[in-house]
């Protein structure tokens, strides 16, 4: 059986979708998307992805309303919620016990769209 081997891209919409790309590029290091074919474009660490749709009446996300949430990892958990506070970001960390404090670290913030983002340290 064939297989994809990785996400390629994650499009979705926005109000103002050049704002909130740079808001992505200045507070999280995502590259804007090349303007020609020739410019650079972001490319992700390899590591474990997540693909896991949840139940239609979930709190999880935080927002009803949303149907999505991002979850990027970071190295060090600490350092980037530290920056994202001092740039007067919101960010809630998780204090997760049990099955899910073995395998990382989390937090918390939403975009300036409301979209909700996770943070995760593997362990």
């Amino acid at each position: 059986m064939q297989k994809v081997s990785g996400f390629g891209g994650f499009f979705f919409r926005a109000r103002e979708p050049k704002e909130l790309s740079r808001w992505y590029l200045e507070h999280l290091g995502i590259d804007l998307v090349p303007e020609s074919m020739d410019g650079a474009i972001w490319r992700q660490q390899e590591g474990p992805t997540v693909f896991q749709p949840f139940v239609n009446d979930t709190d999880y996300f935080g927002n009803d309303a949303k149907m999505w949430m991002l979850n990027f990892r970071v190295d060090d958990i600490d350092a980037m919620v530290a920056q994202l506070r001092a740039a007067d970001i919101e960010v809630h960390m998780d204090d997760l016990a049990g099955e899910y404090a073995e395998i990382g670290r989390f937090a918390r913030l939403n975009d300036p769209e409301g979209n909700p983002l996770e943070l995760w340290e593997p362990a």
